[in-house]
């Protein structure tokens, strides 16, 4: 005979689960019907998020010039301790032949004094200076051991040095490629918001740049501010004549420039070597404090940190290489995003 079970109810705490469940899903769905659409970020809003990623990248940039010039001048270093050791050892190795000759005359004459042998089998630091051992040697063979004693331990502290130089080295390339991998992600980030951005949109950003460019030109032009002369002059004249040469960071030219670049790059070309970074540019030269003090080829430099430079091209202008996405161009100093903090005249 067949059994009639009723069907098994759902339990009260199922059922309040579903319930609750079901009534979150109503209340998203009607937030999500609701809700206005996000507003796409204006013209003006990406390019101020952009200009900053632009700033950033800079700041970056100067960092990774720091390290780069550092990581060269451990090279440099590095190979002349290395070359310094290798002719070291050479000259030890010289100096040891001689002594190995006196112990070969000796013992042609009849055996080899115990004092040499004991020399010849072991490293003379810690005998040398026994008065006793000195005393069973000739003037000679102490001059000899002497000369050995002093390379050994200039050798030492050479190849100390050039371990320290080499630990040194590797902390900076990895400090290098950190500061690099920084630059390219700013950079990557900005390029992003830029897509973002109509055909129109970007067309519009484009005139407003480059009417900016010729209104700073014209003041240039039209100022009556001094011209440059002597090596400022000739610095001034070489950075204009890349007017137009795109900005690259860790550019040093003469194809493109970083900010720092452009003005090491400029004085070279006048026969003066300044500092490949930014920051260490303000120290070279002569701190000029008020902008009505500037004349034309001097160093101007913004930001707190010193982060960005170019050359005073007169009449409230510079002459620099901007950021990313620019060209080398005048400008005013009122537009470049952050405050000018003082001039270095070279």
């Amino acid at each position: 005979m067949a059994s009639h079970r009723r069907p098994k109810q759902p339990s009260r705490t199922r059922v309040t689960v579903l319930t609750t469940a079901a009534a979150a899903a109503v209340a998203l769905s009607s937030q999500a019907a609701n809700a206005a659409p996000s507003e796409k970020p204006s013209k003006d809003e990406v390019k101020a998020k952009v200009d900053k990623l632009y700033e950033e990248a800079e700041q970056a940039t100067e960092k990774y010039n720091g390290a780069k010039e550092k990581q060269e001048k451990l090279q440099k270093e590095i190979s002349t301790l290395q070359d310094n050791v290798a002719r070291g050892q050479e000259e030890l190795n010289e100096l040891r032949d001689g002594l190995g000759s006196m112990a070969s005359a000796q013992y042609r004459s009849g055996g080899i004094d115990p004092s040499l042998q004991l020399f010849l089998s072991a490293d003379p630091d810690n005998y040398l200076d026994k008065a006793s051992t000195l005393d069973q040697l000739s003037g000679q063979q102490v001059e000899a051991l002497k000369k050995i004693q002093e390379k050994q331990r200039d050798l030492a502290q050479q190849r100390s040095e050039a371990s320290e130089k080499l630990k040194d080295l590797s902390a900076t390339r990895t400090e290098l490629g950190k500061k690099k991998k920084e630059v390219q992600g700013k950079l990557s980030s900005a390029q992003k918001l830029l897509n973002t951005l109509t055909a129109q949109e970007k067309a519009a950003l484009q005139q407003e740049e480059q009417r900016a460019n010729r209104t700073s030109e014209r003041q240039v032009l039209s100022g009556k501010t001094t011209p440059a002369s002597g090596r400022a002059g000739a610095a001034f004249a070489a950075a204009q004549s890349k007017i137009g040469t795109p900005y690259v960071y860790g550019a040093t030219g003469p194809s493109s420039f970083d900010c720092s670049g452009l003005t090491s790059w400029a004085y070279a070309q006048a026969g003066v070597g300044i500092p490949r970074t930014s920051q260490a540019q303000a120290n070279y030269g002569t701190r000029i404090s008020s902008m009505s003090q500037l004349q034309v080829g001097d160093l101007v430099f913004f930001f707190s940190d010193l982060h960005h430079v170019g050359l005073y091209a007169g009449n409230g202008q510079v002459l620099h290489a901007p950021r990313t996405g620019t060209n080398v161009r005048y400008e005013s100093m009122s537009t470049i995003g952050g405050p000018f903090m003082f001039g270095v005249r070279v």
